[in-house]
């Protein structure tokens, strides 16, 4: 806990978590009215983080309790909240005045790795930044990652052999994608990522080519007698099953994958009309 925190080091820590380098989420409190006595003035803030630190103040007492547990609420739900309190009469504090809170939801920015710069990344990588990912390209051709669709994001001229080197710090909550050029830069690709920690690894091709370049990886594993690593997260073929063939239909498809991932939906319909369509019929009888 760090009550005394000064303005800068908050700053500085709100920009740690939208990066990613102090976890993957928080909530941030911020005293947005007051009236009356008060233990803090407007703009003061108390940042949560999902391992419990707490950086900042709103006051201290039964106020910053409950502050704290509505953070907590906000970062199971991922939802931001408001929420106001008369200090004597709610929460028993000698102070007579009142305080609305507004918690907010941060999230880090995901990173999506692209192994490989073709059609199918030059359609995913714009998609992909308007959904809010941090997108890194790699590729050993250095003339595709000129082209415009990957303006305003990472490059690297890396081969699919070399991502040991140019993937070293990948976290929990990162998507990796193989769409390199050819079955084999997507073996090597497949067999380097697997091991990374990772929230989705997808690879592209068609049922065939997933049967015998991911049979290739883990006859390898059970050729040493080393255990297999967790498949959980693989997604091969990738993308959901939208029947699209071109290399933006497929984009879409991956997208629609990713979105899913992140939110933990199933990628089913939502619509209701059959349902909406029989109630109907049982009122009308």
């Amino acid at each position: 806990m760090r009550g005394d925190a000064t303005p800068l080091d908050l700053a500085q820590a709100i920009v740690a978590v939208l990066s990613g380098q102090l976890g993957r989420a928080a909530a941030l409190a911020t005293v947005t009215g007051r009236s009356g006595s008060a233990p803090q003035v407007v703009a003061a803030k108390l940042l949560l983080l999902e391992d419990g630190t707490q950086i900042g103040t709103v006051g201290g007492g039964a106020i910053e309790l409950e502050a704290l547990s509505t953070c907590r609420r906000v970062l199971e739900t991922g939802c931001s909240r408001r929420f106001s309190a008369n200090l004597v009469r709610d929460l028993g504090m000698c102070c007579g005045g009142t305080m609305e809170v507004f918690v907010e939801y941060l999230q880090a920015e995901q990173r999506l790795y692209l192994v490989g710069a073709g059609h199918v990344a030059q359609a995913l990588a714009p998609l992909a930044r308007s959904l809010g990912f941090r997108v890194v390209v790699l590729d050993d051709r250095e003339e595709l990652l000129e082209h415009p669709a990957f303006v305003g994001v990472e490059t690297s001229a890396y081969d699919a052999d070399e991502l040991d080197d140019a993937v070293a710090d990948t976290s929990p909550g990162d998507c990796l994608l193989i769409v390199t050029r050819d079955h084999r830069r997507d073996e090597q690709a497949l067999a380097a990522l697997i091991r990374r920690p990772h929230a989705y690894l997808g690879m592209i091709g068609s049922r065939r080519k997933v049967h015998a370049v991911l049979g290739r990886v883990l006859r390898r594993y059970d050729d040493r007698g080393l255990p297999r690593p967790d498949l959980s997260r693989l997604r091969a073929p990738v993308g959901l099953a939208l029947g699209g063939r071109t290399p933006m239909e497929i984009a879409v498809s991956i997208a629609a994958q990713l979105v899913a991932v992140r939110h933990g939906g199933d990628g089913s319909e939502l619509s209701i009309v059959e349902q909406a369509a029989a109630r109907a019929d049982d009122k009308a009888s």
